[in-house]
C-alpha cells in the first residue's frame, strides 16, 4: 500500500515513523533502570560480559588488561544491550585509548560468531566432555579434542587439525609452524614449538582454529608486513579487537568514477598478491562480497575485514608432492546463480593445483563485473563508466572474460590485462 503514497508524503511518513521509533526508544531508556544502567556503565570492563569466565574455551587474554582497566569503551548506541538483537554478527565499534598517548582511536570488536553459534559451541564442548548440553567449560575443555596437544607435544601437525576450518583444509607443516610462531595470545610468541605454550593457550589456539580462524589469519599474515588484512590487536575472553579500517566497500558503490576505478585496481592487486607471492602461500578468498572489504578514509587503501573463510594452500608443498594434475592450470567455473555473492569452487582442487585463477574469478564476478549483485543492485563496482570508456568497449570485454571466460585460460590473461588497464585508467583520471 505504501507505493500509493506520493514521494514527498512517503518521505514524510518514513520520517514520522523514525521519529516515533526514536521517541519510543527514549521513553524506554528513561523508564528502564537496566537500560539506563547499561548506557552509563562500561560493560567492556565486565569479566562476564567479555565471557572471560569461559576460558580456555575462548579466543585469548592478551588484551584483558586494557578491557578491564576501562581503556576500551563502546561507541554511543553500542552501549544499549536492547539493540543486541539487531546485531546478529556480534560486531561492535568502540574507542580505545592508552593513557600515555592521550588520544583515542576507533577499534572493531568481534565475538567471531552469532549468539546461536556461540551457544552451539558451548553445547558441543559439554556434550563431548560430559554427554550433557551444559557444564563447567573450564572443567570440560581438558576432556575434548582441544586438549589433545597438551603436555609434551612438540609440534602442531597437519594430522591433528586438517579440515577443522578453511584455513587448515589442507595445511602444510610450514603453515602450521607459522600459525604457532605468530600466535599473539601468548607471552612467548616467536617459537614454532607448541611446548612453549601453556596448556590453556594451546586449547585457545585450537578452539579459535576450529570455530573461526580469522584471528589466526590476521596474525599469520599481518598488515604490518604488507598483507591486505585488518590489523589484529588482541582478545579478552570471547571478544577480539581489530583495527578499524574505514567504511565498507559497499558505501563506495556510487562514488565518483575515478574513485571506483582506483578501488577496482586495488581489488585486482589484492587478488594477485594473495595468489602469487614470494612466500609461496596461496590465500584463496571463499567469501567475497562488498561487506568483506573496507576502505581507509585517509589513504584510500582497500583492506579485507572479514577473513573467516580463507583457504591457504602451500604451493611449495604442491610442487614437492606433485599430486595428480598439479601443474595443470585450474579455471574456476562461472556460476550465474540467483543468489548474491555466490561462488563455485572445489577446495580439493584449490589444495592440489599450483596455478589457480580463483581469486581473479571471485573479485571479477562478485565485485567488479555486470554479474555482481549485492543488496538488490547489479552492475558491479564499475557500473556506468564514462561514455568514452563505454564506447571503447575494452573494459567491458575484460570484465566479462575475467568473470565468465570464453577462451581456455582466458581469465588468467584477462586478469593481467585488466590490472594493467585499470592502472592506466587510474593514472588518466587522477
Amino acid at each position: 500500500m505504501w507505493r500509493l503514497v506520493p514521494p514527498k508524503l512517503g518521505r514524510l511518513s518514513r520520517s514520522l515513523k523514525l521519529a516515533a521509533l526514536g521517541s519510543l526508544l527514549v521513553l524506554m531508556v528513561l523508564h528502564s533502570p537496566s537500560l539506563l544502567a547499561s548506557w552509563q556503565r562500561n560493560e567492556l570492563a565486565d569479566r562476564r560480559f567479555l565471557q572471560l569466565n569461559k576460558c580456555p574455551a575462548c579466543f585469548g587474554t592478551s588484551w584483558c588488561r586494557r578491557f578491564l582497566n576501562g581503556q576500551v569503551v563502546f561507541e554511543a548506541w553500542g552501549r544499549l544491550r536492547l539493540l543486541d538483537f539487531l546485531n546478529v554478527k556480534n560486531v561492535y565499534f568502540a574507542q580505545y585509548g592508552e593513557p600515555r598517548e592521550g588520544g583515542r582511536r576507533r577499534v572493531v570488536l568481534k565475538r567471531l560468531g552469532s549468539q546461536r553459534e556461540l551457544a552451539q559451541l558451548d553445547q558441543s564442548i559439554c556434550k563431548r566432555a560430559t554427554g550433557r548440553p551444559r557444564c563447567d567449560l573450564l572443567q570440560a575443555m581438558p576432556r575434548t579434542e582441544f586438549a589433545r596437544l597438551n603436555g609434551d607435544v612438540r609440534l602442531l601437525t597437519p594430522e591433528a587439525v586438517e579440515g577443522w576450518s578453511d584455513l587448515v583444509h589442507c595445511p602444510s607443516q610450514r603453515l602450521l609452524d607459522r600459525l604457532v610462531r605468530r600466535y599473539a595470545e601468548t607471552k612467548d610468541s616467536g617459537s614454532f614449538l607448541l611446548r612453549n605454550l601453556k596448556d590453556s593457550e594451546r586449547m585457545q589456539l585450537l578452539l579459535t582454529l576450529a570455530f573461526n580462524p580469522e584471528p589466526l589469519v590476521l596474525q599469520s599474515f599481518p598488515s604490518d608486513e604488507g598483507w591486505p588484512f585488518a590489523k589484529y590487536l588482541g582478545a579478552c575472553g570471547r571478544m577480539v579487537a581489530v583495527n578499524y579500517v574505514g567504511e565498507e566497500l559497499w558505501s563506495y558503490f556510487n562514488a565518483p568514477w575515478e574513485k571506483r576505478v582506483d578501488l577496482a585496481w586495488q581489488l585486482m592487486e589484492i587478488a594477485e598478491q594473495l595468489t602469487n607471492n614470494d612466500f609461496e602461500f596461496a590465500l584463496y578468498l571463499l567469501d567475497v562480497s562488498f561487506d568483506n572489504f573496507a576502505v581507509g578514509p585517509r589513504d584510500g587503501k582497500v583492506i579485507i575485514v572479514d577473513a573467516e573463510n580463507v583457504l591457504v594452500a602451500d604451493k611449495r608443498l604442491i610442487r614437492q608432492n606433485k599430486p595428480e594434475n598439479w601443474d595443470v592450470w585450474y579455471e574456476s567455473k562461472f556460476d550465474d546463480c540467483d543468489k548474491e555473492a555466490c561462488l563455485s569452487f572445489s577446495k580439493e582442487i584449490l589444495c592440489a593445483r599450483a596455478t589457480v585463477d580463483h581469486n581473479y574469478y571471485a573479485v571479477c564476478q562478485n565485485l567488479l563485473s555486470r554479474h555482481a549483485t549485492w543488496r538488490g543492485t547489479s552492475g558491479g563496482l564499475l557500473h556506468d563508466p564514462p561514455s568514452e570508456v563505454a564506447k571503447d568497449g575494452r573494459l567491458e570485454a575484460l570484465l566479462d572474460e575475467c568473470a565468465n571466460p570464453k577462451k581456455r585460460y582466458g581469465r588468467f590473461q584477462a586478469a593481467k590485462e585488466l590490472r594493467e588497464y585499470l592502472a592506466q585508467l587510474s593514472n588518466n583520471v587522477r
